[in-house]
């Protein structure tokens, strides 16, 4: 047990305390070296009060107090280290973030700079004028007049008046100080005092510390040099050089905002390199042009013509003392380059671009022929300035100087006759045997002459003459050239080049789908008659394949003509009779041109063809139902249950009596219908709905379980099992079908949607957020959903929803779609716009795209717009959508088409949510 605190022992019999040498250390002579490893402590020197201010005005939550709460603890040297280490950590620290406060900085300034201009950069448009002040204009200028006020200008100056010397003499003597009697003084005590003239031979002026003289001197001294600064503002007299001041200010141009620092070293850098090589051009041309970046053009001028007399054989160094010469400078350093550089083709086109006037350049032009002869370029120069007699004279002999430029033999083959330019082609192909566009030059000359015949001929020619001369036919390059033929108008010559060259290279397993490709890539380009050739050419290879034939009767329908596609079909059929498409096209192109009888021709030999095609006897029904003759359809549907009996085929024989009424005969073949095709989902809705359309909702009721009974993973069926059940009004046994719905089939957006829709329309809001909430986690990628979850929210979070939703699903119509809506509901019509026409561009199908739409034309748009997209929207006849299918599935609406579905359907969409 240790002993209390102040414990001495033996206190009571009067002993008292003493220490050891264990309690004072080991005892140390002078001389000793101290150790360092424990000093004393040193007390922190600090000038503050020893009190310290702890009061809670002077307390701040991050900083803590003012002061430090341990400045009066004893100072270690563990305290010295830490600050030592905590120092360094902010030096490091603040030299990593240096540059970038420092470029802050910088850009700060720069921005006040130009917020707040120098007075000196707000002068300068007017300083910059000054250099077209001439100096007669300049020493005419009136001096400044004094514009003070008259109290200012006559005020009254102090009055004095100046001290005679003689005055100055005379108390010379008086400023002397003694501290010593003097002698005589003393002797008489004052009352004889010495005449100065009897100390001394003669009068004596006393000497004191004013020379008079001196003083004299320098005043005229100091006038003569107030009278010279004043001369400076004399009328008619001046010490300022007006044309030296005139250049300075030109070289006050505001014009860089660099780092002055970088211009300097960039000056001594490149001064360096002039004076060690002094022959290299680039120096030269550098260093000019520093000087016009920082604004000093007549210092660029005079380094550069120095640059000329270094480097007289450098090109570049001419051509940028031209470029920063003004006009007829600019001509006669161009002179005195081509002295120097007479084979220079750029220095002679630039002399060329100089003259202002079409005989100066011309005259210069051929100048530089006499010196440079086999330059194309030149050439070419000369011979744009002729007309077209001249061009061709200059033409002629310029494939003489330039025999292997096929520029110039094209251009004088276009200026030329028939004969004449078939001379100059087959001359030409004679010097460059190695070109294939001088071929193709002649083949269009063929067919320009109407001389069709002959193009096959010369194509054929031109791929064996090239091959026979070593060149590689590249395929792709050719097919190019082919496009580009198509958009002179030369038809014949793009097909000869595509049927010679289509098969170059390609093994045979690769022909077709290397075909197909290039055909699609042509169209494309909007090469229409290079992707019609390749079709054609594919075809006479495979004439029996159907997709080929598929693929092109669909570019026909894109990009041809109703005749041209319907030879295609006839081709077509004859070559794949079993193609039903294929019928079905021709039948379809009669119908659209309405030429009902040709249809039904058509169709008669499709079922010739296909006796028992359900598509070929369902396109038979639906052509007469469209043209109202519904008794004929009502037999080839008799007809059709007899001879091809498929659950497409009742289930479209139902719906013909549904929609004409006879809901009776419609029953009575639904019967026969779910009892033949069990399995067939559309049949069980339309009876459940035709009972619900009668009234009997016991009986949909139980068609509807009947039908989900034998198809269990039927969406629409669930669905509409539990819109009956919401309609009677019972919403808990709807929940419970729904979620007997997702149990049967997992992860299914549609039924998630519909139970979410379902709440919303039961006004339970917040049961349908956390409803959607939970889809989300099951169907994380479902657009529809998505879409419908940015509209749930407030508005101020709409747009952060879409751009979770667009990360989600980037390509989704639906989300697409839902984006429109909602920059259509912050007025951002452009923006809406814009998002429209890229839902419906990724999916035409969308018939709800169409609606919004059509919708926001109405509102937003003109009539001819409204017109054009409803011509769009009948083109790509839309069948999805669930607004869009409520109207186009209603029995009611069975004989509207597409131009009256949409300004329906668009009446009831929702804009402004």
């Amino acid at each position: 047990m240790s002993a209390p605190l102040g414990y001495v022992p033996g206190l009571g019999r009067g002993a008292t305390g003493f220490t050891t040498r264990s309690d004072i250390g080991p005892a140390r002579e002078a001389t000793d070296i101290s150790d360092d490893r424990h000093p004393a402590p040193r007390k922190k020197k600090n000038n503050d009060s020893d009190e310290e201010d702890l009061n809670d005005n002077n307390f701040d939550e991050f900083n803590g107090y003012s002061g430090s709460l341990f400045s009066r603890g004893p100072y270690e040297k563990d305290d010295e280290e830490a600050d030592a280490i905590y120092d360094a950590i902010d030096k490091r620290m603040d030299e990593k973030r240096k540059e970038r406060r420092e470029k802050r900085l910088r850009e700060e300034i720069e921005k006040y700079r130009q917020e707040r201009p120098k007075i000196q950069q707000q002068f300068s448009d007017l300083k910059r004028k000054l250099a077209e002040v001439s100096e007669d204009e300049w020493t005419s200028i009136p001096e400044v007049g004094d514009a003070r006020n008259k109290a200012q200008r006559s005020q009254r100056a102090d009055k004095i008046t100046p001290v005679p010397d003689s005055f100055l003499a005379k108390h010379s003597s008086g400023q002397d100080h003694h501290n010593v009697l003097d002698p005589m003084q003393q002797n008489y005590g004052g009352f004889q005092t010495p005449y100065p003239g009897l100390m001394s031979s003669g009068l004596m002026t006393p000497s004191g510390e004013y020379d008079l003289r001196k003083i004299g001197e320098a005043r005229n001294t100091l006038m003569d040099v107030r009278l010279n600064q004043v001369s400076d503002s004399v009328s008619g007299q001046t010490v300022v050089d007006p044309k030296g001041y005139l250049t300075d200010l030109q070289s006050m141009l505001p014009s860089y905002s660099g780092d002055v620092a970088d211009v300097k070293k960039a000056h001594l850098l490149l001064k360096s390199v002039r004076e060690t090589n002094p022959k290299h051009p680039p120096a030269w041309i550098a260093s000019a042009r520093l000087e016009e970046v920082t604004g000093k053009l007549q210092a660029a001028r005079n380094i550069i013509m120095k640059g000329c007399e270094a480097c007289p054989k450098s090109e570049d160094v001419w051509l940028e003392a031209a470029r920063l010469q003004p006009g007829d400078a600019a001509k006669a350093v161009i002179t005195q380059a081509a002295r120097h550089l007479p084979q220079s083709v750029k220095i002679w086109i630039r002399a060329s671009d100089l003259e202002t006037e079409i005989k100066q350049k011309k005259r210069v032009l051929r100048k530089a022929l006499e010196h440079i002869p086999n330059s194309v370029k030149l050439w070419k120069a000369a011979v744009e300035l002729e007309d077209p007699t001249d061009a061709k004279i200059l033409l002629s002999r310029s494939v003489e100087c330039c025999p292997t430029s096929v520029e110039l033999w094209l251009a004088l083959a276009k200026l030329e006759g028939y004969d004449n330019a078939r001379k100059v082609l087959n001359k030409a192909r004679e010097n460059i045997p190695t070109d294939r566009q001088i071929w193709i030059t002649a083949a269009k000359l063929e067919e320009a002459n109407n001389n069709s015949q002959m193009v096959d001929k010369i194509i054929d020619r031109a791929v064996k003459s090239l091959r026979a001369n070593m060149v590689e036919i590249n395929r792709d390059q050719w097919i190019k050239d082919a496009a580009e033929c198509e958009k002179a108008s030369s038809i014949s010559t793009c097909q000869a080049i595509i049927r010679t060259v289509i098969g170059v290279g390609i093994e045979d397993e690769d022909r077709e789908a290397t075909w197909m490709d290039d055909a699609e890539s042509c169209a494309a380009m909007t090469a229409y008659e290079c992707s019609r050739a390749i079709y054609a050419y594919a075809l006479s290879v495979f004439p029996s394949r159907k997709k080929i034939w598929i693929e092109a009767a669909y570019f026909e329908k894109n990009h041809g003509s109703r005749e041209s596609l319907e030879n295609l079909l006839q081709r077509a059929v004859a070559h794949c009779p079993k193609a039903e498409v294929l019928w079905l096209m021709g039948a379809k192109s009669k119908w659209l041109a309405e030429d009902v009888p040709a249809a039904r021709s058509i169709l008669a030999l499709a079922f010739q063809a296909n006796p028992n095609s359900e598509e070929i006897w369902l396109a038979a029904v639906k052509l007469e139902s469209e043209n109202n003759e519904d008794e004929r359809a009502r037999l080839l549907l008799a007809k059709a249950r007899r001879q091809a009996p498929t659950a497409r085929v009742m289930m479209k024989s139902v719906k013909l009596e549904w929609q004409l009424n006879n809901v009776t005969k419609a029953k009575d073949l639904l019967e026969e219908g779910v009892k033949a095709y069990p399995d067939f989902a559309k049949l069980w809705m339309m009876k459940g709905e035709i009972e619900e359309q009668l009234g009997d909702r016991e009986m949909a009721r139980k068609a509807y379980q009947q039908g989900l009974k034998k198809c269990n993973h039927a969406v629409p069926l669930w669905i509409l099992a539990a819109r009956l059940e919401e309609k009677v009004g019972n919403l808990t046994k709807a929940r419970a079908i729904l979620e007997k719905a997702r149990l049967s089939i997992t992860k299914c957006p549609e039924i998630w949607l519909e139970a979410v829709r379902m709440e919303e329309r039961a006004g339970n809001k917040n049961i349908a957020q956390s409803t959607l909430a939970k889809a989300m986690q099951d169907c994380p990628n479902s657009g529809i959903l998505w879409a419908d979850a940015i509209f749930m929210e407030a508005r101020p979070q709409r747009k952060t929803k879409s751009v979770d939703a667009l990360k989600r699903c980037e390509h989704d119509p639906h989300v697409l779609l839902a984006v429109s809506r909602l920059f259509w509901t912050e007025r951002r019509s452009n923006k809406a716009k814009e998002w429209f026409e890229r839902t419906i561009k990724i999916e035409p199908d969308l018939g709800d795209a169409w609606a919004y739409y059509y919708k926001f034309l109405q509102l937003h748009g003109t009539e001819e717009k409204q017109e054009n997209l409803k011509k769009r929207c009948v083109e790509a006849e839309p069948h999805h959508g669930q607004i869009w299918c409520s109207f186009s599935k209603n029995i009611k609406n069975w004989r509207l088409k597409t131009d009256k579905l949409l300004p329906m359907v668009a009446a009831t969409v929702q804009y402004n949510i």
